[in-house]
Order: structure tokens, then sequence, then C-alpha cells
């Protein structure tokens, strides 16, 4: 069964690992995947960032911290952490948000679409949110 991350995925895997779908000032966002047994030779970055894991299995180090990183995980790297994933058993999808946007120079400025990424409006929002 196609998903909605589908189109991001297959675009990520021809990119050699990463898309990126949006870029505002404030914030970018990409998709990461990983094949199975592959390596995550990324170095720590000048944002922090937040990983959701959409599928996969794999396990997460950040400096000298390890962890499973499962399919509903969520983990939250600080700017200039080191980190990686390793021990990857299934092709791992990430979600990515950086903030601030990334700055990587081999990765150009993308702006979504605004008929697939729209802000909540203010009316529903959660309490207490801003």
């Amino acid at each position: 069964m196609r998903t909605a991350i589908d189109p991001e995925v297959e675009r990520a895997r021809r990119a050699g690992g990463y898309a990126e779908f949006l870029r505002v000032p404030t914030m970018s966002g990409g998709v990461y995947v990983l094949p199975a047994g592959g390596t995550d030779r990324q170095s720590p970055h000048s944002e922090a960032e937040v990983y959701y894991v959409i599928r996969g299995h794999a396990r997460f180090t950040q400096g000298e911290v390890e962890a499973a990183a499962d399919p509903g995980d969520v983990l939250f790297v600080p700017a200039g952490a080191p980190h990686r994933f390793h021990a990857i058993t299934e092709e791992l999808v990430l979600l990515v948000v950086f903030a601030p946007a990334e700055r990587a120079a081999d990765r150009p400025p993308v702006r979504a679409p605004t008929d697939r990424v729209r802000p909540t409006p203010r009316s529903r929002r959660p309490a207490g949110s801003r």
C-alpha cells in the first residue's frame, strides 16, 4: 500500500539518501533513507534536529548514549552533537526537521507547494500552544 510519504522516499533514494521537501528561514524538513546494512556518514550539524522514525529498525547513538530507533520513535539532537544511525536491520525511513533551516551548501533552498504544507489555523491549535 502506497502512502503519502512514498514519493518523497523515492526521491530521497534517487538523491543518495536525503531529499528536502520544505525550507523556510526557521526550519527545513526532509526525508532521510538508509538501506538495511547501510552506513550513516553524517557529521554534527550547526542546527538542532528532530527525527521521526517512519519505518525500519536500527540503533541510534548520540554522544555516549545508544538506543533503539523503531517506527514511531522521536529523536532529538541538539546542534553540534555527534550522532549516527547504525546496525540498520531494515530500511530506515526518517522524517527530519532542522531548526533553523539546514545550511548545507549542497542543498539548495526548496519551498514546498502551498497545497502540500499548510500551517495549522490558529483556532485549531491545542490550548496552550502558540
